[in-house]
C-alpha cells in the first residue's frame, strides 16, 4: 500500500522551553492516541533541520501514513526576552499596561471576546493584591501582640514565602511576560532577529511547497497564530499569490487580536490587509472557555471587511473528549487548558493534534468527521 505522506511545519507560541519539551510531549501524546486505538505511532528522535528547526518523522503503519514533521524553533529569541528578576518583571509591567491603556481597542475586544480583557487585565491587579494581603493579614494579627515594627517584618517575610507560588499557581507571572513581550511586538515590531527568522521560514516551507508531500499543514499555536499571519504574507510574497490546494493553515488558540487591536501596530495591520485577496484554507480551532483564546474571531475580518481565504472556526469541544474529573477548567488551570489544543483526550477526537498530524484523514476530511459528532 502506498503511504500517505503529509508534512507539517509547527510554529509554537511564547515559550522557553523549545523543541525537548515539545518533542517529548508529541511522543507522549502518540503514545496515550495509540493506547485509545489500538494503532501504533511510532516517533522518531529528533534532528538538525535545515532552518533553525528540529525534525522528525511520525509513522502509523495502520493507517498509511508517514508524516514528516517540522519544528520551527524561536525559543532561543524568547529565552532573550524572558524576564526572570520578578522586580524587573514588575517594573516593566507598568510600562506595557500604560502602552495597553494608550493603545489596545479594549472596547472592540470585549465585543469580539470578553474573556481575554479579563486574562490580560488580571494579572496586574493580582501582581499586587496578592502579596499585599499575604503580608498585610498576618501584620495586622501579630500586631495585637507585638510591636508594629516587628509585625510588619514578620508580614513581609510571610508574602515573600507564600505570595509568588500562589501567583505562579494563577499563572501570573506567565501572563505578564506575555503581554510585556507583546506590547514591544505591537510597537516596535518583529525586531532584525525575529524578521530574519520568519523570512527564514517562509522560505522553508516555500521550498517544501512543490515536494512528494500529499498534504502540507503550517500548524500553529497560541502566540505562534500571531506570527503565522506574517509569515503567511512572506510565503505569498516569495510563492506568487495562489498555494498549492493541499496546503492548509490551522491555528490553534488564536491570540491575533493582542497584536492586531494594538492601534500602534501599523507592521502588522499592513500583514493582516495583504492577506485578505489571498486564496488558501486556513482552520482555527479555538476553545470558548480559553481565556486567552479568541474563540469564533475571524483573523481576517480584524483589518477588512472581505477575505478570500477559505475559513474555518470551530470549537474542539475538549469537553466532549474528556473525563470531566480530567478536563483543565477554572483560574488554576488556565495555563494546562492552553495547552489541551496540543493533547489527546480520555477518547480520540478528529481534530486532536495527534489525529490531524499523524492521522489517516486530510484536514477537510478530519473537519467534516468533527461536525458530524453531536
Amino acid at each position: 500500500m502506498q503511504k500517505f505522506k503529509r508534512k507539517v511545519f509547527y510554529l509554537g507560541g511564547f515559550d522557553p522551553r523549545g523543541v525537548r519539551f515539545y518533542h517529548h510531549l508529541y511522543r507522549e501524546q502518540a503514545a496515550r492516541h495509540a493506547a485509545l486505538t489500538g494503532d501504533p505511532i511510532d516517533v522518531s528522535a529528533r534532528r538538525a533541520g535545515p532552518a533553525s528547526s528540529a525534525i522528525w518523522t511520525v509513522e502509523n503503519p495502520a493507517a498509511g501514513v508517514e508524516t514528516d514533521y517540522e519544528y520551527l524553533r524561536w525559543e532561543d529569541l524568547v529565552g532573550k526576552v524572558w524576564v526572570r528578576n520578578p522586580l524587573t518583571l514588575a517594573w516593566r509591567s507598568i510600562a506595557t499596561y500604560v502602552g495597553h491603556a494608550r493603545f489596545m481597542q479594549f472596547k472592540r475586544m470585549k465585543r469580539l471576546r470578553p474573556g481575554p480583557v479579563l486574562t490580560i487585565c488580571y494579572p496586574p491587579f493580582l501582581a499586587v493584591m496578592i502579596p499585599l494581603l499575604f503580608a498585610l493579614i498576618p501584620a495586622l494579627l501579630l500586631w495585637t501582640v507585638l510591636p508594629f515594627w516587628a509585625a510588619a517584618l514578620i508580614g513581609i517575610g510571610v508574602s515573600a514565602a507564600f505570595s509568588g507560588k500562589w501567583l505562579t499557581k494563577l499563572v501570573v507571572p506567565w501572563l505578564l511576560r506575555f503581554t510585556y513581550y507583546h506590547h514591544g511586538l505591537a510597537a516596535r515590531g518583529p525586531g532584525e532577529a525575529l524578521d530574519e527568522r520568519l523570512d527564514l521560514f517562509a522560505r522553508r516551507i516555500v521550498a517544501e511547497l512543490d515536494g512528494p508531500w500529499d498534504e502540507i499543514l503550517l500548524v500553529t499555536h497560541s502566540a505562534g497564530t500571531i506570527l503565522g499571519m506574517s509569515l503567511m504574507r512572506r510565503i505569498f510574497d516569495l510563492r506568487g499569490d495562489r498555494l498549492p490546494d493541499h496546503f492548509a493553515m490551522v491555528g490553534l488558540g488564536q491570540v491575533v487580536p493582542v497584536i492586531a487591536l494594538r492601534t500602534d501596530a501599523r507592521w502588522y495591520h499592513a500583514d493582516l490587509k495583504a492577506l485578505a485577496d489571498k486564496h488558501f484554507r486556513y482552520v482555527d480551532l479555538s476553545y470558548p472557555p480559553d481565556g486567552a483564546a479568541y474563540f469564533n474571531v475571524n483573523p481576517f475580518l480584524l483589518e477588512g471587511e472581505a477575505h478570500a481565504a477559505r475559513v474555518d472556526m470551530l470549537s474542539p469541544r475538549f469537553h466532549l473528549f474528556y473525563r470531566p474529573e480530567n478536563h483543565n477548567k477554572g483560574w488554576s488551570n488556565k495555563y494546562e487548558a492552553h495547552f489541551d489544543y496540543l493533547r489527546v483526550g480520555d477518547s480520540v477526537s478528529p481534530v486532536d493534534f495527534i489525529s490531524l498530524t499523524a492521522g489517516p484523514r486530510r484536514l477537510d476530511d478530519a473537519i467534516a468527521a468533527f461536525r458530524a459528532i453531536p
